[in-house]
């Protein structure tokens, strides 16, 4: 028995889904998010730029606080989406900015 506590993507789906879990927690953060070619300051910007740019609003509540952790200004976040708007819609953007601004404000309040 490990004391280990199960990811977010076991918590999640572990019972429902558990290959996807597996891949999740070994491949896309066992591997990918522990590659050294980029740091996870970047990994998490690159992120929420694809979850910002494909309507993604259901993820960010996960990416965008470990934006934070990774030590991404909540400012940051903000210009992000803003760029964004114009490169791949008002729509994801706004979309994205009511996100930020619900899961920010829970975080201070």
């Amino acid at each position: 028995m490990t004391d280990k506590q199960p990811s977010a993507a076991q918590r999640a789906l572990g019972d429902f889904a558990p290959k996807m879990v597996e891949l999740t927690d070994q491949v896309l953060f066992g591997d990918i998010w522990e590659r050294p070619e980029l740091s996870k300051r970047d990994r998490s910007l690159i992120t929420c730029a694809a979850l910002v740019a494909t309507g993604k609003t259901e993820q960010m509540s996960f990416h965008f606080p470990r934006a934070l952790e990774n030590g991404v200004a909540k400012e940051e976040v903000i210009e992000l989406i803003t760029h964004l708007a114009f490169y791949t819609g008002w729509p994801s953007s706004m979309s994205a900015l009511n996100r930020a601004r619900e899961l920010f404000d829970a975080e201070n309040g």
